[in-house]
């Protein structure tokens, strides 16, 4: 009997901080999966401004109860936008939508301490949009031992299908998806996960610090630089990624070790060293999983034509192949956005969105809370 196909809205919101991706699909939460529309929308007026200032006050649990009152009022200005673009993409689409998988804004994230806060309603998103919203992905996966993060490897895994059976590419496959932080998904005998550095946000922290710009469109700035080899030498020195099990978060990382450098050469430098962790974490996959097989590219940095050259001039392996995902029928910007839409179908039908070997969670984990407010 064929499993019911759920219509689900994915947003997402991540570290760059900018705006809003919005992604419609069909999805039985298993192996079937159609992309119907995918969306961006920047924050508009102050509301990025306003996101990245409260962010960088939270460094510590209890600055959640300290910024408390601020964190509501943000909360409430990010639902209300959010809402906005799901009620446009209501009208829009004239067939019933089932769920609303609501990732938020992360503000804090530290698994250690069984924390990781997204700025996010989704009880009151219920209530405006009519709809059953599923949010708050990584609680469960927390208190289950597990790091919050990353949560796309399920959907990673059902793509990897989809790539397998059109274009006949031989398992395993690899994603590497470069946002705000950097994960690989290996999809082979096992489903295995890792954040293994930064992606975009070093590099989009420099850039703003430094410019009217938001990022480094292309990596212009990056190729116009020189890099800086003592000071590039030194932070991989300094910077050491013990181990992979961990999640990473936007406060493990600084700018420090390149104050003083221009724009450019600052550029040069960061990205890098950025590409440099990204190949050090290729790397470790490989040694854990005994083969190479192809990275597929999603994510805001597969754009950064520098950071990506930086990377194979790092891992200097021509066995290794770095596809873009979308000459393969994929949209990279909206894969986050399209899997939160798959786990909120996931999360409906009680089946587990993060595993040991993904997370590090204790057990197959069920997760995102389900509201129905109206």
């Amino acid at each position: 009997m064929k499993k019911k196909l759920f219509t689900a809205i994915g947003l997402m919101s991540g570290t760059s901080m900018d705006g809003v991706d919005l992604s419609l699909i069909k999805s039985d939460g298993n192996n079937e999966f159609v992309s119907i529309l995918d969306n961006y929308s920047e924050y508009q007026g102050k509301l990025r401004e306003k996101i990245i200032s409260l962010r960088k006050k939270i460094n510590l649990p209890e600055d959640l109860n300290k910024y408390s009152n601020d964190l509501n009022d943000l909360e409430r200005e990010i639902t209300l936008f959010h809402c906005k673009l799901v009620n446009e993409t209501i009208k829009k689409y004239k067939e019933e939508i089932d769920l609303i998988g609501f990732h938020g804004q992360t503000i804090f994230h530290n698994p250690e301490q069984k924390i990781s806060k997204q700025l996010g309603d989704g009880n009151l998103l219920s209530q405006l949009t009519k709809k059953i919203v599923i949010n708050n992905f990584r609680s469960k996966d927390i208190q289950n031992g597990g790091q919050g993060a990353p949560l796309a490897p399920i959907f990673h895994k059902l793509i990897s299908k989809m790539l397998n059976e059109k274009y006949r590419i031989n398992f395993p496959i690899n994603f590497l998806n470069i946002g705000g932080i950097t994960n690989i998904t290996h999809v082979g005998n096992r489903l295995y996960a890792c954040d293994v550095g930064p992606g975009n946000f070093l590099i989009d922290e420099w850039i703003r610090k430094n410019s009217k710009n938001n990022y480094d469109d292309g990596g212009k700035f990056a190729y116009s630089g020189k890099i800086d080899e003592l000071i590039l030498n030194q932070a991989i020195e300094n910077f050491k990624i013990e181990n992979y099990d961990k999640s990473l978060d936007v406060n493990d990382f600084d700018l420090s070790f390149i104050r003083g450098l221009g724009i450019e050469d600052g550029s040069a430098t960061i990205t890098n060293f950025t590409a440099y962790l990204i190949s050090k974490g290729i790397k470790d996959v490989i040694e854990k999983n005994k083969d190479k097989g192809i990275y597929f590219l999603c994510g805001g940095g597969r754009k950064n034509k520098k950071l990506i050259e930086d990377i194979n001039n790092h891992l200097n392996d021509k066995e290794i192949k770095l596809k873009n995902i979308d000459d393969y029928g994929f949209d990279g910007d909206f894969i986050e956005s399209q899997t939160f839409a798959y786990l909120a179908i996931r999360s409906f039908l009680e089946l587990p969105i993060s595993f040991p070997e993904t997370t590090r969670c204790n057990s197959p984990t069920i997760g995102g809370k389900i509201n129905k407010n109206f």
